[in-house]
């Protein structure tokens, strides 16, 4: 694929951050964890998220379209009296000290997509230098960007103790998806009783929305629904030792982000709508064996079609080299 097509991808990695930002903030306001009158910066959000001020502005402007922010006399933004939870009494607070993000979040997510992104046709050997001097970045920043890949699943040591990141074989990734609905199921039978009401209803709304309008969905569209359900939802289960398990393959996921925004129709309807339409109704009925073996078979249903896309990836994209991705 030419630089074109590179641009493609990362101005859609740029979405997907600002999207990310936009929600999380919405629920935090929903929450009344940021009540009415709380000033928003673009540079505060930015630093606190570890992305640029272009995502940011973007997230920000998209909360203020959908009524939870509203421009501040200065700058910024300010919660709006009717986004809280509270009854818009207290005090409005000054502005949100944010804490600055690490440096290796400042490059984790490019290198992760990219990564990912050539792992559909490919293994490779990750050069733990090379992505340091490509970054511009100390060795520790590089260092600390690898322990998180490895913690994600992207990549793993071999007998020589070199890091390499798998290809998304059809073995490989049959077994990640064994994996998904082993330890999936039992995430949400221990999350039932803990995910809030109101978040279930909300993944409700959303799938739903999303089935009227299924086919003209985009990959940025699939990517949320996915996360509400397997990322927001699986995250209640309340262990902590299965939830780093389900960490450890979550390499699949977020190939699939990068998967859907490449190809995203290929459906015409995305068969997972009605499955997990399936899943958060019983959730929302209170029927968790229901819910559990309803996510179980969306799971098992899955496995065909992420192959397809998988295939259908490595049939056209076509990246630039790197010089920290070597031929495994």
């Amino acid at each position: 694929m030419g630089s074109a097509g590179l641009d493609a991808v990362q101005l859609s990695g740029v979405s997907r951050l600002h999207s990310r930002a936009a929600d999380i903030l919405a629920r935090r306001i929903r929450a009344g964890a940021l009540p009415a009158g709380t000033r928003l910066l673009e540079s505060r959000v930015a630093a606190e998220f570890g992305i640029s001020r272009a995502p940011a502005r973007q997230a920000l402007a998209s909360l203020a379209e959908d009524g939870l922010l509203s421009r501040a006399e200065g700058r910024g933004y300010v919660v709006t009296s009717l986004a809280g939870t509270g009854d818009g009494s207290m005090e409005a607070p000054g502005p949100i000290q944010l804490s600055p993000a690490a440096s290796w979040e400042r490059i984790y997510g490019e290198v992760e997509t990219s990564i990912v992104s050539r792992t559909a046709f490919a293994s490779w050997r990750v050069v733990e230098a090379e992505i340091a001097k490509h970054h511009g970045v100390s060795r520790t920043v590089a260092r600390e960007v690898v322990a998180r890949l490895n913690q994600r699943g992207i990549i793993r040591k071999d007998e020589g103790s070199r890091w390499f990141a798998p290809a998304l074989t059809p073995q490989h990734v049959a077994e990640l998806y064994e994996m998904r609905w082993t330890l999936e199921p039992m995430a949400l039978a221990k999350a039932a009783n803990s995910v809030p009401k109101e978040l279930v209803r909300r993944a409700l709304q959303s799938t739903r929305s999303a089935m009227e309008r299924a086919e003209t969905l985009s990959g940025g569209d699939l990517d949320v629904l996915e996360a509400e359900l397997h990322g927001e939802i699986l995250g209640f289960c309340g262990q902590r030792t299965m939830l780093e398990a389900l960490r450890s393959y979550q390499s699949l996921l977020v190939a699939h982000s990068f998967l859907y925004r490449w190809i995203p129709a290929l459906f015409p309807s995305e068969p997972f709508l009605p499955e997990h339409l399936r899943i958060l109704e019983a959730l929302d009925r209170g029927e968790t064996g229901a819910a559990v073996e309803a996510l179980r078979e969306h799971l098992q249903a899955s496995l065909g079609r992420a192959l397809l896309r998988i295939e259908a990836v490595a049939a056209e994209f076509r990246p630039e080299p790197l010089p920290y991705l070597r031929a495994y």
